[in-house]
């Protein structure tokens, strides 16, 4: 008995200092990661960082501080750790080549939270779809098709790629053809066609609008009109306009004319033939 006491002591004079060491180490290590992860966080939140952003390096600094604490907190105790990091690293490279695709979303997806091509909300052209943006994350983004299909597309397509942002500017030109008959006044058919634009108040006075005979056509004389207005009122503009430009024209006795071809016959025998 009096041996196993003294055994039980020998130990816990041999290690009982290590292990309260290293659980100290291991909780004030906890403390310091958990501030200094906020005091960053807080920092890149002042200097306008998005949301996203913070948070992943909130939490990649969390990570890295805490791995320092464990291996000191191993070192305390007596262990040998050169091994344990140089398996670490190697891992870390295998991951690495092994998330190839993955890491290049994350690159881009960085990229993206920094340069801020678009936001949450806008009405974008990327990767071969257009959509509203609903998320930035930081491996893919997630849109809303216009007839409310959700889109996940990885970042690395996005940056790989033109971005056409429709919201961004804050106007967009409206583009329409409107063809009218050859026999019809073309400058009554132009006075016509203003007079739909100016009576419609989400049409923008400035940049002015264009209207002009842009085509003559097989069957038809084409103007070109185009308005200007808000990036949020495009749609509506587009057919409002398109439906009111055609009641004035019938109003005003001026045709839209179907396609049509002339056929001359110069041998009706042949021509049977």
């Amino acid at each position: 008995m009096e041996e196993i006491t003294a055994k039980i002591y020998e130990i816990l004079a041999q290690w009982g200092l290590k292990v309260v060491g290293a659980l100290l180490i291991l909780i004030i290590g906890w403390w310091l990661s958990k501030l200094i992860s906020n005091l960053v966080a807080g920092a890149l939140k002042r200097s306008r960082t998005e949301e996203t952003l913070v948070r992943f390096l909130r939490s990649l600094c969390y990570i890295a501080l805490m791995a320092f604490v464990i291996i000191a907190a191993l070192r305390k105790l007596g262990m040998e750790t050169t091994s344990a990091v140089a398996v670490i690293g190697a891992a870390g490279l295998a991951i690495g080549f092994a998330l190839q695709g993955s890491l290049s979303n994350f690159a881009a997806g960085i990229m993206m939270i920094i340069f801020k091509p678009f936001k949450v909300g806008d009405f974008i052209d990327a990767a071969g779809v257009k959509g509203s943006v609903q998320e930035i994350g930081i491996f893919t983004t997630v849109l809303n098709s216009p007839d409310n299909v959700r889109i996940i597309i990885p970042n690395g397509q996005i940056t790989g790629g033109n971005i056409h942002n429709f919201t961004s500017n804050g106007t967009r030109r409206v583009d329409l053809v409107v063809g009218v008959s050859y026999d019809d006044d073309l400058k009554k058919a132009k006075q016509v066609i203003e007079k739909v634009l100016s009576d419609d108040e989400r049409i923008l006075k400035d940049p002015a609008w264009t209207v002009a005979v842009s085509e003559l056509a097989d069957s038809s004389v084409n103007f070109v009109v185009r308005p200007w207005a808000k990036s949020s009122d495009y749609w509506g503009v587009y057919f409002d306009m398109t439906h009111k430009i055609k009641e004035s024209l019938d109003k005003s006795g001026i045709t839209i004319p179907y396609p049509q071809r002339d056929v001359h016959i110069k041998d009706g025998k042949a021509a049977v033939a």
